[in-house]
């Protein structure tokens, strides 16, 4: 029996029909995604079937008995509540046994009171099966890698995102809503969820725009498409191939239909013949090809844009020698030496909070590196987008902020009108009237891509450009910059776009190291996996070799001797290599300290001139031991 089912559902919004007669079955152990363009319906579907949004008509069928979770797009909160009360709000008359068994056995100081008190939340806890609960909950805050003690207030978008998907997870769900997962995750933790959630034995409908997520989770994909929900088996390669056919099918048929009505247009038009007693049947058919004809729904318009092109720029971009940058406890870049040419495709990747926007602003110029340089060529024309849209006027209409109350914009050389430019960004002439404020997170990405485009540029910095925008969006934004001639340089976790766009990384790898690798996400993925199993391989060689091998044989000759001066040099050298070592410790912990970097740059170049030195030394000191000790063993 499935777990679901949709019976011609219809809801609108006003004018806007999202669903129309919509049907649908969910079967356990499916993961459904759901796709279709931004404003199509998709959270509207999920909503109504977890019964918070009211469809107009229309049945929604529930397997009685089962249990529904759902992880929300957006997961904000400035709650002062910990981890643990969180999750265990997801358990409906438990949750306060829990929550207070919690808090008991975690505090040290318990009084008699609070013993007594911890007694009687045990036997209830007994009599209700909260053992079997209790400890559930301890293993998904584990498998989460959550401190259950955190404060919401306290967590970036990416833990909330975990903890709130253990909410969802606690009461082991028949049925798993998911709208847009992955948002403000980084590519790490996108992983990871796909990981988990391949291993989750429930059923699944999700939402995504994020392709890589999409073919690896899904078994069937459900598309929303002007208000009808249309089921594609199989993968998403599959999806894209049958709805190609579908849409080439699709366009064939309303032309034979438009030429058929013509015809019949024309005929009706001849007047009297029309008229006779036979021919009443061919005009009840004309009246229903009208009325088919004025309730078939136009596609939704494609976004079609391009991008303004300044003047070449000189034939280096930027270029950056030994940079270092810190910024509060995060070592962000630890000499990092850059050359960017004319036509460099780069993406920053890295998880959240390790300076790639920080860096971004470092080799643009708009800030300093605490140690090295930066020096920026020649004829640069930048076009920046803005990963928190600070750019944008939120009180302004979306066609003051491009137009900025001119009626035209230069586009490759030639004048458009605004409402026309617009319209390629999917904007509708009521649309481009309204404030900023009052649009949708995808909208607000258009509407800065359209700023964006409509100036001349050589040099595309995107900070996040993929955020909320659909996947047909996405593919048509990777057109373009693939078609650009100038430099681009990208930040994004969207994993199918880098892959897509970029010709080489900057990979973050903790402690200010950035490895610079040819490729996109999955070329520099594999070359640091595979550099990290090459170091751990020589590791482990190394200790096999130190434990098997076996003592070596004295020589049954008398040991060489050294000369007096040799002798003493050798038996100094140990204590003399321990005291560089305890001065390299110290320069070292000096150095990694951010604060290190507030100081003057003569001091700091005079500080990693002495630890560059002193490692030096103790290379030459440790060569030197070696090439003695040898002499008589």
């Amino acid at each position: 029996m499935p777990l679901v089912t949709l019976d011609n559902v219809s809801i609108a919004f006003g004018v806007n029909q999202l669903l129309d007669c919509a049907n649908l079955t969910i079967d356990a152990g499916e993961r459904i995604c759901v796709i279709g363009r931004n404003g199509e319906g998709k959270s509207t579907l999920l909503k109504i079937i977890q019964g918070l949004v009211n469809q107009d008509s229309g049945d929604v069928n529930v397997q009685s008995g089962i249990k529904i979770s759902a992880l929300e797009q957006d997961v904000y909160t400035d709650s002062s509540d910990t981890v643990y009360h969180e999750i265990t709000n997801g358990l409906g008359t438990l949750k306060k046994l829990l929550y207070s068994y919690h808090q008991l056995v975690t505090n040290p100081d318990l009084s008699e009171s609070d013993l007594i008190r911890l007694e009687q939340i045990q036997h209830e806890l007994e009599a209700n099966d909260g053992w079997n609960i209790s400890n559930r909950v301890d293993s998904i805050i584990s498998k989460l890698e959550l401190d259950a003690d955190a404060r919401l207030s306290d967590l970036s978008g990416g833990w909330l995102r975990r903890v709130y998907l253990a909410k969802a997870l606690i009461s082991e769900p028949d049925l798993l809503l998911l709208d847009e997962p992955t948002n403000h995750l980084d590519i790490e933790a996108i992983e990871w969820l796909e990981e988990f959630l391949l291993d989750y034995r429930g059923g699944m409908l999700f939402i995504t725009h994020d392709r890589s997520l999409l073919k690896k989770l899904a078994t069937r994909i459900v598309e929303i498409d002007r208000g009808r929900l249309t089921s594609w088996p199989g993968d998403y390669e599959n999806y894209l191939r049958r709805k190609d056919e579908v849409a080439n099918a699709e366009e064939l048929a309303n032309k034979r239909f438009d030429k058929k009505l013509s015809q019949e247009e024309t005929w009706i038009r001849q007047g009297i013949k029309a008229r006779r007693t036979r021919n009443e049947g061919r005009v009840r058919s004309l009246l229903t090809m009208r009325e088919e004809f004025k309730q078939r729904r136009s596609k939704q318009g494609t976004a079609s844009f391009s991008i303004e092109e300044a003047e070449k720029s000189g034939k280096i971009v930027i270029e950056a020698y030994k940079i270092h940058y810190a910024w509060e406890d995060t070592r962000i870049a630890n000499g990092l030496s850059l050359k960017v040419q004319r036509g460099d495709r780069i993406a920053l990747i890295g998880p959240n909070g390790c300076g790639k926007t920080t860096l971004l602003r470092v080799l643009l110029g708009e800030l300093q590196p605490q140690q090295g340089k930066v020096k920026l060529g020649t004829k640069l024309e930048v076009a920046y987008f803005d990963q928190l849209r600070n750019t944008l006027n939120l009180e302004e209409s979306v066609i003051d902020n491009v137009a900025h109350g001119s009626d035209y914009v230069e586009i490759g050389g030639s004048r458009k009108h605004i409402m026309g430019y617009l319209s390629d960004f999917l904007f509708t002439p009521e649309r481009v009237r309204t404030p900023v404020k009052a649009l949708s997170g995808g909208e607000r990405n258009r509407l800065l891509l359209a700023r964006l485009f409509s100036k001349p540029a050589n040099v595309l910095v995107l900070d996040e450009p993929t955020n909320d925008l659909d996947i047909e969006s996405l593919e048509l934004l990777e057109e373009k910059l693939a078609d650009f001639s100038g430099t681009i340089i990208i930040v994004s976790h969207d994993r199918s776009f880098l892959d897509n766009v970029v010709t080489s990384s900057l990979f973050f790898e903790g402690g200010g190291n950035i490895g610079h690798y040819v490729g996109g996400y999955s070329d520099a993925k594999a070359a640091v996996d595979n550099i990290n199993k090459f170091r751990q391989e020589q590791v482990k060689a190394s200790l096999t070799e130190q434990v098997e091998k076996p003592k070596k044989e004295r020589s049954k000759t008398p040991a060489k001797k050294l000369s007096y001066k040799d002798q003493r040099e050798l038996d100094s050298l140990p204590g003399l290599m321990e005291e560089l070592e305890n001065k390299i410790d110290q320069l070292q912990t000096e150095t990694s300290n951010p604060e290190f970097y507030q100081q003057d740059n003569e001091i700091i170049a005079q500080k990693l001139s002495e630890l560059e030195s002193a490692q030096n030394e103790f290379d030459d000191m440790f060569m030197r031991w070696e090439e003695l000790d040898s002499k008589i063993n």
